[in-house]
């Protein structure tokens, strides 16, 4: 049998060539791939995106002026900058991001990792600073089927639902009206320092009783921030039935959710199964949550969470209903890759077994490697 000079310059060009070939046939096998959920989590974003729109065209109608600067996408989701109900700085940035109605995949995601089930009871704490994400959650968890028991803190950080005379309470009124939702808040808190509105004017106070009150929803109003985190568990507990709860939400910075501004940030965002053991100021509600074995979804820092799951944390221009790697990611064709390895294992065993058997023959030629002098090294 003839010999093969696996050292030649002819073989080696034919071993780069495949080389190359198979490289160039994984890196065009590219697929795209649909992600865990997939249908579960468009049909959450397509009710998001209806929302939205409930609640645009319900303000253009009555002559609401939209700043196209603070608002680019003019969703009529972002607030305003001060008014009597604003309880906190808020960052218009994060809350331009927070518009996207594809951040309602990601709510599904999360549920779906919590292990909840059809018609579990899911506890749900949200505040008037975010209510795009509101919406976000809301399509998720209706989209699942689940049983939220939602209790809001009707007042807002700036740039969120702060408008008095249509507040949180008074959008997720018109969505149900429009029946775009079921959900809606079971009990609610004026919100802001100690969750009873302390920073506000009497004023502000005042107007966010009034809204609670034309929502026709229970009113939560304790005088200290312990009493209202422990009248919020009683109102999930008295809310679920006797059946347990399945997992807790928590948007945003609700004190009475929280504990303490503090505990923002020391409670990871999203899915956590079991709380990091940490000194927690005070212990909220979803610390308490958490205690209790449940699993907590914070929704906290949206734009970390939104590169954590490959959507864009600017959100202008809107991005379209279905976009982005939290539903469609691009992968490598695994049978591709295999026959490339399998092409490139086979060209290294024919090299290998060549050159042993040149060896054996004794037909090695001399080292290529030599001295000046001639010796080989």
């Amino acid at each position: 049998m003839a010999t093969i000079n696996t050292y030649s310059n002819p073989v080696l060009a034919v071993f780069a060539v495949i080389a190359a070939l198979s490289f160039l046939a994984v890196e065009n096998s590219k697929v795209d791939v649909r992600q865990k959920w997939y249908h579960e989590k468009l049909e959450a974003a397509r009710r998001a995106k209806a929302a939205q729109e409930c609640i645009k065209d319900f303000r253009l109608e009555r002559g609401v002026f939209i700043d196209a600067v603070n608002d680019p996408n003019e969703t009529a989701l972002i607030g305003q900058d001060i008014t009597p109900i604003t309880t906190d700085r808020g960052d218009i940035d994060a809350k331009i991001a927070s518009t996207n109605p594809n951040f309602a995949a990601v709510i599904v995601e999360l549920l779906k990792e919590s292990g909840v089930k059809e018609k579990d009871n899911i506890a749900v704490a949200i505040t008037g600073s975010f209510p795009a994400i509101n919406i976000a959650v809301f399509s998720a968890l209706e989209v699942l089927k689940l049983s939220p028991i939602v209790i809001t803190s009707v007042g807002a950080s700036n740039w969120g639902a702060n408008d008095p005379q249509f507040t949180w309470l008074d959008m997720e009124r018109l969505l149900q009206q429009k029946k775009i939702f079921r959900t809606g808040s079971v009990g609610a808190s004026i919100g802001g320092g100690g969750d009873i509105g302390r920073g506000l004017s009497p004023e502000g106070r005042e107007l966010i009783l009034q809204a609670i009150k034309r929502n026709d929803v229970e009113l939560i109003r304790q005088d200290h921030i312990e009493q209202s985190i422990e009248r919020r568990l009683e109102v999930y507990e008295k809310r679920s039935k006797g059946r347990p709860i399945k997992a807790f939400i928590n948007v945003g910075g609700g004190i009475a959710s929280l504990g303490t501004v503090v505990n923002g940030e020391l409670i990871p965002s999203g899915l956590t199964k079991e709380l990091p053991v940490k000194n927690y100021p005070v212990r909220g509600v979803i610390i308490e949550m958490a205690k209790r074995g449940i699993p907590i979804i914070h929704l906290y820092n949206i734009r970390q969470m939104l590169r954590d799951h490959e959507l864009p944390i600017d959100a202008v221009p809107m991005p379209d209903v279905g976009s982005g790697g939290i539903f469609v990611r691009l992968k490598y064709n695994v049978i591709v890759a295999w026959i490339a390895v399998g092409v490139l294992s086979g060209a290294i065993l024919f090299a290998a077994y060549f050159d042993r058997r040149r060896h054996r023959l004794g037909t090695e030629p001399a080292s290529p490697f030599k001295t000046e002098s001639g010796h080989e090294l």
